[in-house]
């Protein structure tokens, strides 16, 4: 297991972007809309991790939802694992709570699935794969 993103969840990606190419001095980013999670996200990769600006493209988007609890900031860290569905098998076999009991598609072409934030001490965590077609893209 390894830390492949920390999601940051933004009103408005355009200038999140302005801002962490300015932070981070990076101007290389990755772009990407995910309609099934309601999310449009841009993704700067540093070294074996990715920041990733999360934007709601809807107003009943899980992350619509996260912001007017909480507003922008943190939203989730996420692991990377070689096998989602036996990870899945593995954490509720540990008492966790999931909100996914299958994987299903994210962004840059991996399958996820999260973890409630009641089970992981608040914080929201997302656990990822490699598609083995995607691998070393």
């Amino acid at each position: 297991m390894k830390i492949s993103h920390i999601g940051i969840a933004v009103r408005d990606l355009s200038a999140a972007e302005e801002l962490f190419s300015r932070l981070l001095g990076e101007t290389r980013v990755h772009r990407e809309e995910v309609p099934d999670q309601k999310v449009r996200i841009a993704s700067f990769q540093l070294g074996d991790a990715r920041i990733e600006l999360t934007e709601p493209t809807a107003a009943d988007s899980p992350v619509s939802k996260f912001m007017e609890k909480r507003g922008e900031g943190i939203h989730h860290v996420a692991f990377e694992v070689d096998d989602v569905s036996a990870e899945l098998e593995r954490v509720v076999s540990e008492g966790f709570e999931v909100i996914d009991r299958a994987p299903r598609p994210g962004s840059h072409d991996m399958l996820i699935a999260f973890l409630h934030p009641r089970s992981t001490n608040g914080v929201l965590v997302e656990l990822c794969q490699n598609r083995p077609e995607t691998e070393g893209k």
